[in-house]
């Protein structure tokens, strides 16, 4: 779990997710294609996301907290589902693919914060961690660039991803609720099929 990506593969998995969402679009499948590049091939976490242009309100994202399956398929299915299957909004049309913009966090494994829940909020980085909150079957997460985004605090942070899961947003305080946190390499168009930029 330690690749390192470079711009040059940030501009290269960005075109797999552009790529995937037309290919979806025309044929109602998954795009298939194969890689021969091993740290593509690697299983990681990923989360897609669509952003309207210039405005850059959400208008999809949907991934895979943990890897279960190689970057390059993970990718190409994340795509897909956040441009046409996020249930928080209709599907993508054809005419908005030059309207949004497209953003790739690769993500690390998952790791619970140990400690007592008064020690959560200094085991948080604003802008380098994201958070998955968990208790019973419901969870929750937020990429590390969403706290950055809202200008949100450790507590905020938290609070928020407990509403994500559906949870009352004083959730984590309570010892059965488990709180993960990972980071993300980030890739993302500064506009609409545009140069890719990296965080």
């Amino acid at each position: 779990m330690s690749t390192e990506f470079s711009l040059s593969d940030g501009k290269e998995l960005i075109g797999l997710a552009r790529k995937s969402i037309e290919y979806f679009s025309a044929t109602g499948s998954i795009l298939n294609e194969t890689t021969e590049k091993k740290r593509f091939l690697e299983k990681r976490g990923c989360f897609v996301t669509l952003n309207t242009f210039p405005d850059k309100k959400l208008r999809g994202c949907i991934g895979y907290p943990y890897p279960t399956m190689s970057l390059w398929k993970a990718i190409a299915r994340a795509a897909a589902g956040a441009a046409f299957h996020d249930p928080r909004f209709s599907p993508v049309k054809v005419d908005e693919f030059d309207k949004v913009v497209l953003e790739l966090s690769v993500l690390t494994l998952p790791e619970e914060i140990p400690g007592k829940r008064d020690e959560l909020l200094r085991s948080i980085c604003i802008g380098q961690d994201g958070l998955i909150v968990k208790k019973g079957q419901k969870s929750g997460l937020l990429l590390p660039q969403v706290a950055e985004e809202y200008n949100w605090g450790q507590e905020e942070f938290l609070c928020h991803c407990c509403e994500k899961a559906a949870l009352p947003p004083s959730m984590w305080r309570h010892s059965d609720c488990s709180v993960f946190k990972f980071q993300a390499h980030i890739f993302e168009e500064d506009s609409p099929k545009g140069e890719i930029k990296e965080h």
